[in-house]
């Protein structure tokens, strides 16, 4: 744990302010569209703070819980390895890249950055790979929430209750400019206090409920939720929810890195496992798509140019906003590895729980988590279950509306791109008409939000590569080093494009008909949009740099 901490910190002392002063160049005089293009909706000028909490509980979700609590069933070493090299060297870059790009780019979304620096065709493919990748986190997450409020009915209270928390302190913050500080101070011992009243008065729904399961009514409650939150101004809901549970949820972390110093537990998992159950894939490349947020994610990329760009309030913020964010985020995967590592008692404990590739996941950390918060902290254990459920609940559903608003800029580009003028009311609605739609092809249960996540790892991997082609296109254009964007980029996606074709395989084994044939649109949009990128890297290689944004640039670090 101290290593992990001190690795993943000094690449944000060190690494971040590198990339910010050599690479990017960040300048503290350029106007971001936040401020040229302001409207009160989505271009907001933000605080630095504020701005990182929605970035860094958006971009965050589920996934980082779920990916490493998986991964580990390799053994704990390659996990954490590709969790801290991969935050520092690989999602920095990455997240703070896409931010930088797409501000110097008036906010657009990688999706219509594609069009500027790879090329119309390649355009096109891409909002294909960003629409199924939105559509993929949308759908899920509203099943992984649901049965989180399920199986944990402690966690409802919080839950939902963190909306009514967002929407006062939105209104502090900006109608009645209340002192940031002491806004969050209140607003994180509500979501406390909430923990400890949902712990005390859990909530377990009869069955039916209004005519329905539990299950189906929480997915459309959930809907309805992130429907309405994507149409609101950012201000009103979207920024203040995510930044006070940002804060709430780095305190959830630092109560479980100290129960791990407290409780000096055995670590019972093996560094490497030689004890695979008989269907456990391959640790590479699969382990470089399991583990994707947390280490890299393409996801990212996908907030940074299509909410968080349009927030920055200066330049130099995307330093703190997008890496920090990304350290946020390997903290988070580095927690869950130690709590589905550490967290049990004994091997048999540990192997029974991983009986199975992909038996882990959230369970695993709850568990996990549960038994060190308990053993090091004394809380009881459903109080510290509670904890850690509310934890993902909350970063689950911040990603799932932040989804929902992402994936009505790429439906209302893709309207563009055919000449279809699409509205924001027509736009979000069509979005919600498809996620439901996938989520409930399979029943009522919502099993269909599941049925594409298969490809989830993959995808969002392909996805992190061709984002990182942009930035390296940019930066050859500029005649800046594109070797911090050119390296993740080459692992990457060979990682990510070896998987894919692995799962061809597999899916043709098992008749996943639909899922073959999405596998083969991802495989040959992103080789497609893969051949673009070079040729554009050649072209700008050989093209006349870009005039320099200024001879003397503030970058905040002194003049150069």
């Amino acid at each position: 744990m101290l290593i992990g901490l001190a690795m993943i910190v000094a690449g944000y002392l060190l690494y971040s302010k590198y990339l910010a002063r050599r690479i990017f160049r960040l300048d503290d005089g350029f106007v971001t569209p936040a401020h040229e293009l302001r409207d009160g909706v989505d271009y907001v000028p933000t605080n630095k703070l504020v701005l990182w909490g929605h970035h860094f509980t958006s971009v965050a979700g589920a996934a980082p819980i779920v990916g490493p609590a998986i991964a580990v069933i390799w053994g704990w070493l390659p996990a954490f390895l590709w969790v801290t090299l991969g935050t520092v060297f690989f999602a920095g870059m990455h997240d703070m890249g896409s931010l930088w790009a797409s501000q110097r780019n008036k906010g657009r979304s990688m999706g219509a950055l594609s069009g500027r620096y790879i090329g119309g065709r390649g355009a096109k493919l891409f909002l294909v790979v960003i629409f199924l990748l939105l559509l993929m986190v949308i759908a899920a997450f509203a099943v992984v929430i649901k049965d989180l409020l399920i199986g944990t009915p402690s966690a409802v209270i919080p839950a939902w209750g963190a909306v009514l928390v967002a929407l006062v302190v939105g209104q502090a913050v900006y109608r009645w400019k209340m002192n940031l500080a002491a806004v969050t101070v209140v607003g994180v011992v509500a979501l406390y206090s909430l923990i400890l009243l949902g712990d005390a008065v859990p909530v377990e729904l009869p069955d039916p409920f209004l005519g329905m399961s539990p299950g189906t009514f929480w997915i459309i409650a959930l809907f309805l939720y992130a429907g309405i939150a994507s149409l609101l101004p950012v201000w009103v809901l979207l920024q203040p929810r995510d930044y006070i549970n940002g804060v709430q949820l780095f305190v959830g972390l630092g109560i479980l890195f100290v129960a791990v110093l407290f409780s000096a537990p055995t670590l019972v998992a093996p560094a490497f496992n030689d004890n695979l159950p008989a269907d456990t894939p391959s640790i590479v490349p699969l382990l470089f798509v399991t583990i994707a947020c947390g280490a890299i994610s393409g996801f990212h990329g996908m907030v940074s140019s299509g909410t968080s760009s349009k927030q920055l309030d200066k330049e130099p913020d995307a330093r703190f906003v997008g890496y920090f964010g990304a350290v946020g985020e390997g903290l988070l995967a580095l927690g869950a590895i130690l709590a589905a590592t550490a967290g049990f008692q004994t091997v048999t404990q540990w192997e029974e729980i991983y009986s199975a590739f992909g038996a882990g996941g959230v369970g695993a950390f709850v568990e996990g988590g549960g038994n060190l918060v308990n053993a090091g902290l004394g809380l009881p254990s459903s109080l510290s279950a509670t904890v850690l459920a509310t934890m993902a609940v909350l970063f689950a559903a911040t990603t799932m509306d932040t989804g929902v608003r992402l994936l009505r800029f790429v439906v209302q580009e893709g309207g563009e791109v055919v000449g279809v003028r699409i509205g924001t009311l027509a736009g979000t609605a069509i979005v919600i008409v498809v996620s439901v739609g996938l989520t409930f092809s399979q029943g009522v249960d919502g099993s269909g939000g599941l049925l594409i996540w298969p490809l989830f790892g993959t995808t969002n991997q392909l996805l992190a590569s061709l984002t990182l082609a942009i930035i390296a296109v940019m930066l050859i254009r500029k005649r800046r080093n594109p070797l911090p964007a050119l390296i993740p980029l080459v692992l990457v996606f060979v990682m990510s494009f070896y998987a894919a074709i692995e799962q061809l395989g597999t899916f043709s084994d098992s008749g996943d008909w639909l899922l073959l044939g999405l596998d083969i649109v991802i495989i040959v949009a992103a080789v497609w949009v893969a051949a673009e990128a070079v040729l554009a890297m050649m072209r700008a290689s050989k093209e006349p740099p870009e005039a320099p944004d200024a001879d003397l640039v503030d970058v905040g670090f002194g003049k150069r």
